[in-house]
């Protein structure tokens, strides 16, 4: 499995600025959206080359099992 990394610069001004690594096709678009969750809103995006190669696909698959009594 790819690994990803994020890389946080947070500037004297309050700007934060993050760089996904790793993460191909729009799958770095989902940290963005998350990380935009936490910082707050989205002033300037730019692209890499990374989010134009082909993303890798991966599932998770999530089990809950409930005791009855």
């Amino acid at each position: 499995m790819a690994q990803h990394e994020v890389e946080i610069t947070i500037l004297k001004s309050g700007e934060v600025k993050v760089h996904v690594k790793g993460a191909k096709g729009k799958a770095c678009m989902e940290y963005a959206n998350w990380l935009a969750k936490v910082v707050g809103e989205i002033k300037d995006q730019k692209l890499t080359s990374e989010y134009y190669e082909a993303q890798a696909t991966t599932a998770v698959k999530l089990q809950q099992k409930l005791a009855n009594g």
